[in-house]
């Protein structure tokens, strides 16, 4: 493929540029109280240029968001799809997304201050795909006996819910407690799932009917 233009480098570079002033802005001071002005202002540009790449803060908020999920879930994939076993197979999951929450200080701070406004106003930029792999994930993982036989679509959901959940308080905590939130979480989804597997297990069958 031929290299890219000195005009797609600089559309690149300005793209870039409001993506990082967005991303210190907003873990600085929060969704709420930022605007387009102050984002500008993290960026040699000039005020008009902003809305050559972006309509308003919230598709800058938007991006930043898919950004992150996207990198997320492929830490969680990889971590996940090298597991041995139902127990790593969770530990590693919940333990590769807490680690990216607090790798980057300006990612962490950004998570930390936004995780509500994410979950709430933009979840449907990642939460469906991040869904959706997860469930082939958990599959996968019942196919390799991994995991018993339970409902893919209620395991799936609970996982996202409380990782997302426990994600915001992990960050909410001086220091942030990778350590004590994975393995809180990990006993949490082992001890349920095989409860789950004893009783789908332990279900009676319907009485045969009587010979005539």
């Amino acid at each position: 493929m031929a290299a890219p233009g000195r005009r797609e480098r600089t559309k690149a570079a300005n793209r870039a540029a409001i993506l990082a002033a967005g991303r210190e802005r907003f873990a600085a001071r929060g969704y709420d109280a930022v605007g387009v002005r102050d984002i500008v202002r993290g960026t040699e540009l000039a005020s008009g240029t902003f809305y050559n790449y972006f309509p308003d803060k919230q598709a800058v908020f938007r991006a930043i968001v898919e950004e992150f999920g996207a990198e997320a879930r492929r830490r969680v994939r990889d971590a996940r799809r090298s597991a041995a076993g139902a127990e790593d197979f969770l530990e590693s999951g919940f333990r590769a997304f807490f680690e990216f929450i607090v790798a980057d200080p300006v990612t962490f701070a950004f998570l930390r201050r936004n995780l509500g406004t994410i979950r709430e106003r933009f979840g449907d930029s990642v939460l469906p795909a991040g869904l959706g792999e997860l469930e082939e994930d958990i599959r996968a993982a019942m196919a390799r006996g991994y995991l018993p036989d339970v409902d893919v679509g209620y395991l799936a959901h609970a996982m996202l819910a409380v990782g997302l959940e426990l994600g915001q308080e992990l960050a909410e905590r001086d220091p942030p407690d990778v350590e004590g939130a994975t393995a809180f979480v990990t006993a949490l989804f082992s001890r349920g799932v095989t409860d789950l597997s004893r009783r789908y297990s332990a279900t009676p069958c319907a009485p045969a009917s009587p010979s005539s």
